[in-house]
């Protein structure tokens, strides 16, 4: 008869084996690359001794050699004392690859998230689906994506890439809100030995799946240099969140700074007076929230516009801002990609936006017609105008044409508009305009044509260009003075506090996809 200390010690034993599953040859590979066990990845991203393994020791049934796990560690902690689900692949045990057990258990974390409402992180590094167990792996990858949906815009959803992944392992991260990677990851639906057999191209593996590329691509939000980067780059966004679109995300310092500083006063000379003289948004972000605090999302891709999370008066907002730095802050179809989705996270957790303008417009070109920028930009528009919660626009330097109307516009559906002095608001810039509108009075000028032209340009600079005009007809709030922008969003976003929408009763929008 076996004795209670014969259990426990079973239990123990069992429990230690399932620690580490994989084969002798796979977990020393691992150790030989100086990888994290699936288990240390987990405890980066939580709280010190917070996680709750859940499914430890299932297996798949029918051979009893089987691993315990089945490839995929599951439960639950906290991150700064707050919920989180979280699966971490282990990559030594069929490489990752989803079973039946596998795909059972991360269902069951999806659905525990869904239940208590609370983010749901995936760390993955998997070869995709498992080619031994055929249709089965197939069924419970379609069953994870089918699980996916609920939790999308209820529960924030966040997918680390580590390692090598493939097939399903990106199909499922690219349905979460966002998407997180090392320098050193892959991610490709075929990798590159089977694309020169079907295609016969040959391509590298940087080039087809690495990080920074994927980034490019759009399909990564951030890259970070090593796998402690990527989990605090993880453990900060989820700060900036609320842990469901039930509530609404943690306040942090309110209060703060009530008055103007002098790091606010520095914006009233930050502004170069000529017009086509670059500075760094960045340096005026730092300067009009709480703190100099900025959470840039989307950072190394389409960087003529700025996606990111800052706080007001202690209060998650969302930021959208053009980048002089970078094409002058024109826009194109990546960076309306890059705001479009922004938006669409935002509003689905009840985020408040704020729109720094500073754009020449849309970025012309054959390149970016035949990449779509007409659907891409139109994308940008409707997501602008599907979002419900409080908007809020700064109109710092230049607003023209198709992109003045698109970065926060009140016809778009903005609720405060606000213009530094240093604002243009036009169809478009002088040079443009007078060219196209005072053709034949430069041409009339003969020699003088170079001053004539000059003489319209400032004329048009000084009297049409100007948030004069916007405000008098009601298209703009109010005029102010740079130094007070900061306390202005801050009074515009509490008046707003209470801003309902009612929903369409319709099914859904079509947006253009």
């Amino acid at each position: 008869m076996t004795t209670t200390a014969d259990k426990l010690a079973e239990l123990r034993e069992k429990l230690e084996s399932a620690k580490t599953p994989g084969s002798p040859k796979a977990i020393a590979k691992r150790e030989a690359k100086g990888l994290p066990t699936p288990r240390d990845r987990i405890d980066m991203l939580l709280d010190p001794g917070s996680f709750v393994e859940m499914g430890a020791l299932a297996k798949l049934p029918g051979d009893p050699n089987n691993p315990y796990g089945d490839g995929v560690v599951t439960g639950h902690g906290t991150v700064d004392g707050r919920p989180v689900a979280v699966f971490s692949h282990d990559q030594t045990v069929f490489g990752g690859a989803v079973g039946e057990m596998f795909g059972r258990k991360v269902a069951a974390i999806m659905e525990f998230a869904a239940k208590i409402g609370c983010p749901c992180v995936g760390i993955n590094e998997s070869a995709g689906a498992r080619v031994q167990d055929a249709v089965t792996s197939l069924a419970w990858y379609a069953e994870l994506g089918r699980r996916q949906e609920p939790l999308s815009g209820m529960c924030p959803q966040i997918s680390v890439i580590l390692g090598k992944c493939a097939g399903g392992a990106v199909y499922a991260p690219i349905n979460t809100d966002v998407l997180v990677a090392t320098e050193e990851s892959y991610m490709f639906v075929t990798g590159p030995d089977v694309v020169r057999k079907i295609t016969g191209e040959d391509i590298s593996l940087e080039e087809l799946g690495g990080a920074r590329n994927q980034a490019q691509y759009g399909n990564l939000h951030h890259v970070a240099p090593d796998e402690k980067a990527a989990f605090e780059w993880v453990r900060n966004y989820l700060s900036y969140m609320p842990s469901s679109c039930k509530e609404l995300p943690p306040i942090v310092n309110p209060g703060l700074e009530p008055e103007i500083t002098a790091s606010d006063r520095e914006l009233d000379t930050f502004i170069p007076d000529s017009d086509n003289a670059g500075y760094d948004m960045h340096d005026i972000l730092m300067r009009i929230f709480d703190d100099g605090d900025f959470h840039e999302i989307s950072g190394q891709v389409a960087m003529n516009v700025i996606t990111g999370f800052a706080r007001v008066d202690g209060r998650t907002v969302g930021v959208i801002a053009n980048q002089p730095l970078v094409s002058a802050g024109a826009l194109d179809a990546a960076a309306s990609d890059k705001a479009a989705h922004f938006i669409r996270i935002c509003d689905a957790f009840e985020i408040p936006l704020v729109f720094a303008v500073d754009t020449p417009g849309f970025l012309p070109g054959l390149e970016q017609e035949k990449i779509g920028v007409i659907k891409r930009g139109g994308r940008f528009i409707f997501a602008f105008v599907l979002a419900t919660v409080p908007k809020v626009t700064v109109v710092i330097r230049k607003a023209y044409g198709g992109a003045y109307a698109v970065m926060g516009s009140k016809q778009l559906g903005a609720d405060i508009n606000f213009a530094w002095p240093t604002a243009r608001i036009a169809v478009m810039g002088a040079e443009g305009a007078v060219d196209l509108i005072g053709r034949r009075q430069i041409e009339a000028a003969g020699e003088n044509a170079p001053a004539v032209r000059r003489q319209l340009i400032n004329f048009y600079n000084e009297n049409i260009a100007t948030p004069y005009i916007a405000a008098e007809r009601g298209y703009i709030d109010a005029v102010i003075e740079p130094s007070k922008t900061r306390l202005e969003i801050r009074k515009a976003l509490t008046l707003l506090r209470d801003k309902k929408v009612e929903p369409n009763p319709r099914k859904h929008d079509l947006m253009p996809l």
